[in-house]
């Protein structure tokens, strides 16, 4: 019986669009449609490279700022394109995989994680910051963000 539920819900689970909420923003995590929204909403847009199963640094940033005022109080200024690469075969579809590291080759060739870029609507590289010392300190992060608001 688990495995038809698991079967039946597995197209669901393997769509290459879906969001990934953090509490009241939301990331995309397919880049022309996040391309898109950016030029239709004129805002920059947020990319965020993580490793979500095999990062540290990745999973104490998501806490220490992501999920905080300072982040999501200016998330909305931002269209946020999440890009997972793990290593458990399975987290994400094979399509996903693909389009991700695709991402990592022309956004983040360094391979760095936790890895933030900030780029405008036309493509072009405003802002970057890599990794996370993951002592709470998040004043490059909300420096960072706040610096490429539209206004």
């Amino acid at each position: 019986m688990k495995k038809i539920v698991f079967l039946l819900l597995l197209p669901l689970l393997s769509q290459s669009q879906i969001e990934v909420s953090s509490s009241k923003s939301n990331w995309l995590t397919n880049y022309a449609t996040a391309l898109e929204a950016s030029k239709a909403e004129h805002k920059n847009l947020l990319i965020y490279f993580t490793g979500s199963d095999w990062c540290p640094p990745c999973k104490i940033l998501q806490k220490d700022f992501f999920e905080t005022s300072a982040f999501l109080d200016q998330a909305d200024n931002y269209v946020l394109l999440y890009v997972d690469l793990p290593r458990r075969r399975g987290s994400i579809s094979s399509d996903l995989l693909l389009h991700n590291k695709k991402l990592m080759s022309r956004w983040n060739n360094k391979k760095v994680f936790p890895f933030l870029v900030i780029i405008d609507e036309n493509e072009k590289r405003l802002g970057e910051l890599a990794g996370y010392a993951m002592n709470g300190n998040i004043k490059k992060h909300t420096k960072l963000i706040n610096k490429y608001i539209e206004r």
